[in-house]
């Protein structure tokens, strides 16, 4: 996981963006927060797992899925399965270790 700090690419309203193995930031103190490194190390997990591409693709659809659903594009952003896998777990610093494959599946 590469940490960047370069505002421009991270979208409005958002501390981070990941993309393997790219960890883009806003603030460069949330390099240093250890629950905002574990939350972007999960999506790591999350994409390596899926082969990257077709995590993007999920997300994308289930974002759309979602927003329909609460009509609410913050509320949908909470409930994508990948954000919902992140923010409930990303406290428990040794997740990523005992993490099961697939591990958002639970999250759905």
């Amino acid at each position: 996981m590469i940490l960047i700090v370069f505002k421009y690419f991270t979208p409005k309203g958002f501390r981070g963006i990941t993309f393997f193995p790219f960890v883009f930031l806003v603030d460069k103190d949330d390099k240093k927060n250890p629950v905002f490194v574990n939350h972007e190390r999960i999506h790591i997990k999350q994409q390596l797992e899926m082969l990257i591409l077709p995590f993007f693709v999920w997300y994308s659809v289930e974002f759309i899925f979602r927003w329909i659903q609460y009509k609410d594009k913050h509320v949908a952003y909470r409930n994508i399965s990948f954000e919902r896998e992140a923010y409930k777990n990303e406290k428990d610093l040794c997740y990523c270790k005992q993490r099961s494959f697939w591990g958002f599946l639970k999250y759905v």
